[in-house]
């Protein structure tokens, strides 16, 4: 019987917080008894441990000290289920920050995109304005045409 370990996680934050966790020796112990309280093997120790005090008649009907012994167990399991809550909201709300950051560098990208495709557009309304204007004055066209000069055949070198 084993306890089964999480993955090491891929993101880079939940890595970050999955070591952040490792450093506290309150943590690691509270990460090892959930994760073997939410395991096979618990239930089996449970079973067991159940039927040995009941078959060797350890205590007599109606089980007093068992009574007292599950009932502080379950208190500590509970506490240690919250604890396991909290871990999980701490990994979502690293998660959620995360998100955050990277929305809001997209968002900055997002505008600076606009800001350039709005440069490109105006410069090339005015660079239409400038061509259209040039063709339709007969003035404009012989401009056009000194400024771009004849056209020259290809030079034949022998």
């Amino acid at each position: 019987m084993s306890i089964q370990t999480l993955p090491v996680p891929r993101n880079p934050v939940l890595l970050e917080h999955a070591q952040h966790r490792a450093r506290s020796t309150e943590n690691r112990i509270a990460d090892a008894i959930t994760r073997f309280a939410g395991s096979m093997p618990f239930v089996y120790v449970h079973v067991v441990w159940f039927a040995v005090w009941i078959g060797l008649g350890i205590e007599r009907y109606p089980y007093g000290l068992l009574t007292m012994i599950v009932s502080l167990e379950a208190i500590f399991l509970s506490t240690f289920v919250m604890i396991s809550q909290n871990r999980a909201d701490a990994k979502r709300q690293a998660l959620a920050d995360h998100e955050w950051e990277k929305v809001q560098v997209e968002e900055r990208q997002n505008e600076q995109l606009l800001s350039i495709a709005n440069k490109i557009l105006a410069l090339t309304e005015a660079v239409h304005a400038v061509t259209s204007a040039q063709a339709k004055s007969p003035a404009g066209q012989g401009a056009a045409i000194r400024q771009t000069g004849p056209a020259e055949p290809p030079s034949h070198q022998a």
